[in-house]
């Protein structure tokens, strides 16, 4: 077996497989990425039968690919062969596989001039970059590369509208199109952090879309999802993977960065830094946890006032103190104070808009500036989950019943693994039981409950769900772990505090008193 750094020569052709080229004499052919793999396999063991399982999984990995794509790839290597004069170069072994029978094959260690003509190492932005490579089109026909491209488009446009995200433009993206190339040396060549590689298959009426995104710095995977689809209306498909992508994406990479900092020296933190450290604490929704957050917050908005992200996480720890350390007018003041600076600065940031018009809502009790901010949150970033979700709480806790649970749906379909997916079941659960559906209102409660078990507001509806079934020793015990998370839990107040729909206030409210929470 030769070694990852040669250089094939056999005939006059040079097939160099870090760059995923074969060349006839200096000029790259137009072999795709996939065939260059087939190739390099053959030359391995040149003179020998390799069978068609080895070539698939040297092709496809563990992917399950049917007979026709090994073949579809060879005859593709046969043809850029076959321009040359030599009379046979790729020989079928019935049932068994294929052989490499061209010229004799010369291994050269990579030489400095080849080395050289690398492109060096850029430096990475400041904020999380990603580059979006081509899908593979494991279809078997060529012309199913529009639908593939076309699907890659949709979520380098999807996530270029996420504000504190730098993504690699199509144009260079796509320059790796038909090559192998190693993942740590495209995230050197287009200035990285994460890479996005993919492929589509379309069989018949259903479509199958595999995307994973790599940590180019080291190599391992950050998120890996599989998308199963009916293949109807194929435009309307693609832009529904696409969006789901986006969704699912954007909470990963945040994840992923934030780990990265807390690997930092804290001198060095700046503020974009400090809003990812703080991050993790807000999305608790608790006290404790968002007072931390706030001296880091606090430390961004002094190096940075005009961040919109920090005033926007500044106005949710506010929230929750507000809600959940008493109901003091300084943190209702607080938290409006720093949404309208959210808004004002961050007219093209998603996320701060999202984060504002929930505090809008819910402390200033102005649904209608709420959903203004939400929906330009949206229009922004048609991706964005968390809109979805702190959207169908505000929706809840009115008494939209139909139209929270389609918001919190959708939220949840576009990020479920969210780490504010407990909002959006917590949503659904009031709204379920304001319409009588107490068993689904239970369900979700739990959903709720599992996804964040250290906050207390999951514990209240799970509470009213199980009194309204009639199951009042497991809703007393639900009620007790509110009263533990939150000793000042007063429902009468938490309902005054979201200015709370008449109708649902009844509801939970004689739900709640039954599980034996205080008024």
């Amino acid at each position: 077996m030769m070694s990852g750094n040669d250089i094939y020569q056999f005939g006059p052709f040079r097939l160099d497989p870090a760059a995923g080229i074969l060349y006839r004499g200096n000029e790259p052919t137009m072999l795709g990425r996939r065939a260059v793999v087939l190739m390099r396999r053959l030359l391995d063991n040149a003179g020998t039968p390799v069978s068609k399982d080895a070539l698939v999984e040297a092709g496809w990995g563990e992917l399950a690919v049917a007979d026709n794509n090994l073949t579809v790839q060879i005859a593709a290597l046969r043809r850029v062969l076959a321009k040359e004069d030599a009379e046979k170069w790729v020989e079928t072994i019935p049932r068994h596989g294929y052989r490499y029978v061209g010229p004799a094959v010369v291994a050269n260690v990579r030489n400095a001039s080849i080395a050289d003509r690398a492109a060096p190492a850029l430096a990475l932005p400041e904020k999380p970059s990603i580059a979006v490579l081509p899908f593979s089109n494991l279809s078997g026909d060529p012309e199913q590369e529009y639908f593939a491209d076309g699907m890659v488009d949709d979520i380098i446009t999807g996530l270029a509208r996420i504000k504190w995200l730098f993504v690699i433009a199509r144009n260079s993206s796509f320059a790796y199109k038909g090559r192998i190339a190693d993942v740590k040396q495209i995230g050197r060549e287009l200035g990285v952090r994460y890479v996005l590689e993919g492929s589509v298959r379309r069989s018949g009426g259903s479509v199958r879309v595999i995307g994973q995104m790599i940590d180019a710095s080291t190599g391992s995977h950050v998120w890996a999802e599989r998308y199963d689809r009916n293949s109807a209306d194929i435009f309307a498909l693609q832009d529904e993977i696409a969006l789901s992508v986006v969704g699912a994406i954007a909470p990963s990479v945040r994840k992923a960065e934030i780990e990265r900092v807390r690997r930092k020296r804290p001198e060095s933190l700046d503020a974009y830094d400090l809003v990812l450290q703080a991050q993790p604490d807000v999305d608790s929704g608790m006290p404790e946890q968002v007072t931390r957050a706030l001296t880091l917050l606090e430390r961004a908005i002094a190096l940075e006032p005009a961040y919109a992200l920090a005033h926007g996480n500044a106005a949710m720890c506010h929230h929750c103190l507000f809600l959940r350390a008493g109901l003091q007018e300084v943190n209702r003041a607080a938290s409006i104070h720093h949404a309208r600076l959210a808004i004002a600065y961050g007219q093209d940031d998603a996320l701060a808009l999202t984060w504002a018009g929930f505090s809008i809502g819910m402390d200033a009790h102005d649904r209608a500036a709420a959903f203004a901010a939400l929906e330009a949150a949206l229009a922004i970033s048609p991706s964005s989950a968390l809109t979805y979700i702190l959207g169908s709480v505000i929706l809840g806790w009115s008494g939209e019943a139909e139209r929270a649970i389609e918001w919190s749906e959708r939220g949840v379909r576009l990020s479920p693994f969210d780490s504010w997916v407990w909002a959006a079941f917590d949503a659904q659960a009031m709204s379920h039981l304001l319409r009588g559906r107490y068993e689904d209102g239970c369900r979700a409660a739990y959903k709720s409950v599992q996804a964040n078990p250290a906050h207390s507001i999951t514990y209240v509806q799970l509470a009213a769900a199980l009194a309204k079934l009639g199951r009042l020793d497991e809703a007393r015990a639900a009620a007790a772990r509110v009263l533990e998370l939150q000793p000042l839990f007063r429902y009468g107040r938490q309902f005054a505090g979201v200015n709370c729909s008449p109708e649902l206030a009844s509801t939970l409210g004689d739900a709640l008193r039954d599980a034996g929470l205080p008024e």
